[in-house]
């Protein structure tokens, strides 16, 4: 890997999420060697993958380079390579461009989509995790509305304009939200042969009211809010299968589709080579204690999504949301330089700073730990926190700028087939 050898402690991060890059950050220019590690050369904001599927935003605008987080830092390396293994009785890692020791290893490789092993609806849905997903489902809608243009068989024609997104947490609320902004705002513009009537949205839920992980009453706004916009919400509703052209559901509901897309769970991206006791099997999750070691080693942690820290106040284990992936990376960068140095370390503490969907223009919810609301206010203050959470002043002006375009102009300017996407089957 053409790592050099400096004599001092050497850690090595798994991953370039919100818990990789603020590690790496914490640790820059200390009396340690870094050396992140990701598949991607580049950071995902993914709070906001779902605006670039639905041509909100371009790709650049949330993905930043993962050299130029460390560039100012004169102990720390990137390297672009998939991990597969890990060899803690050396204290090595396997990837595909070699291999590297350590002497400390911190592993935050965040989630992958989780298809609770239905394999058909692996095949024939649409996921939205990375950035080329989301350009996938991006070239797919905006292709469903090409073909509905110009076909004269009715029946196609409605199966391309029915957009069925499954899972109501933020992410599918969010991008039902904004699937729907296209129906109402570009579909008349941009499409006056096509009635925007005959597009639908359906946002089907397993639970019984959309962001389960939410208030009460943010589940109720949300939903009503779904509702002015024109998405039909399902509660209590499983997808049994998918074949590509038909969606079939727990209840009588069947739905002809050319477009599903899954945002119904996740599960942890496991590296293997670990003791299988360390590791939650149903989750994909490590088992850490309060200062992020997964449980039986004193040289590995995990951070983020892929940690499972069970404590009094969360007994399943923290959200799988930035927040706490941040905030335990910035106090693992103490407790690494404290271990090093033989100090006490100090217990993680989850500060928990609410949380909060939008759904479109004028319409989000907050839940603090006191005050919930909604509407345009709330809808003002998620913009203002994901604007300034954004690695990089770039990507905060281009993301301000699209904002305000499409704001002003109820406009969505990215609306670009740049890569078709055609489907395997």
């Amino acid at each position: 890997m053409n790592i050099p050898e400096t004599g001092v402690p050497r850690i090595v991060i798994i991953g370039g999420g919100f818990a990789g890059i603020n590690l790496a950050k914490k640790l820059g220019n200390k009396h340690v060697q870094v050396v992140l590690i990701d598949k991607r050369n580049y950071h995902t904001f993914q709070p906001l993958l779902y605006q670039v599927s639905s041509a909100g935003l371009e790709p650049d605008s949330i993905a930043y380079p993962l050299r130029k987080v460390i560039k100012r830092y004169r102990n720390s390396y990137f390297r672009m390579a998939k991990v597969y293994a890990i060899d803690a009785e050396v204290k090595e890692i396997s990837t595909n461009i070699g291999k590297l020791k350590y002497d400390y290893l911190v592993i935050a490789t965040g989630t992958t989509t989780n298809y609770f092993g239905n394999k058909a609806i692996e095949a024939n849905s649409m996921p939205m995790k990375k950035v080329p997903q989301a350009l996938n489902i991006r070239s797919l809608i905006l292709q469903n509305f090409e073909q509905a243009a110009i076909t004269n068989d009715k029946a196609m024609r409605k199966a391309l304009l029915n957009f069925v997104i499954v899972g109501g947490g933020p992410t599918g609320v969010e991008l039902a939200g904004a699937i729907a902004e296209l129906k109402n705002h570009i579909l008349p513009k941009d499409y006056r042969d096509l009635i925007p009537a005959d597009m639908q949205i359906y946002l089907l839920e397993g639970s019984p009211r959309v962001l389960p992980t939410m208030s009460e009453f943010a589940s109720k706004k949300a939903a009503r809010f779904l509702r002015e916009l024109g998405v039909l919400v399902h509660c209590n509703t499983f997808v049994k299968d998918y074949d590509g052209k038909t969606v079939k559901t727990n209840l009588s509901l069947e739905l002809e589709s050319e477009t599903l897309i899954w945002a119904a769970g996740v599960t942890g991206d496991i590296v293997k080579g670990l003791r299988a006791d360390a590791q939650v099997e149903r989750a994909n999750r490590y088992r850490v204690n309060e200062y992020n070691l997964v449980e039986g080693y004193t040289d590995i942690f995990a951070l983020g999504d892929i940690a499972l820290m069970v404590t009094e106040d969360y007994p399943k284990g923290h959200p799988q949301v930035a927040q706490p992936a941040i905030q335990q990376a910035q106090l693992l960068g103490k407790n690494i330089l404290k271990l090093i140095d033989g100090k006490p370390l100090k217990k993680f503490k989850y500060i928990d700073k609410g949380s909060m969907a939008t759904v479109g223009r004028n319409k989000a919810v907050v839940d603090l730990k006191h005050y919930r609301f909604g509407g345009f206010f709330a809808w003002f203050i998620w913009m203002f926190v994901h604007l300034m959470a954004m690695v990089g002043f770039r990507n905060r002006v281009l993301v301000f700028v699209n904002w305000s375009y499409n704001y002003i102009n109820f406009d969505k300017a990215a609306r670009l087939i740049i890569r078709p996407f055609k489907k395997l089957n």
